[in-house]
């Protein structure tokens, strides 16, 4: 997957550089526009080690409330 084909849903700065995450270094919430899935980007967790390929990661929940609003549901 190519960062170019996610459309950010979180975190998004005001156009201006003023936001807190214009440096796509906060947790946020990505679509995948070529599938459609979701993409989180967060802090690794290990809680429990998951199945190859796979990753853990912890967001704040008014995140995850941003990205559906995001997604219009």
């Amino acid at each position: 997957m190519a960062r170019e084909n996610l459309t950010r849903l979180t975190g998004s700065d005001n156009g201006d550089g003023s936001g807190e995450c214009n440096q796509n270094d906060c947790p946020s919430v990505y679509r995948d526009e070529t599938d459609g899935r979701i993409v989180v980007q967060g802090e690794q967790c290990e809680a429990f080690r998951p199945p190859v390929g796979e990753a853990l990661v912890k967001i704040p929940e008014h995140v995850l409330r941003e990205a559906v609003r995001a997604l219009g549901r």
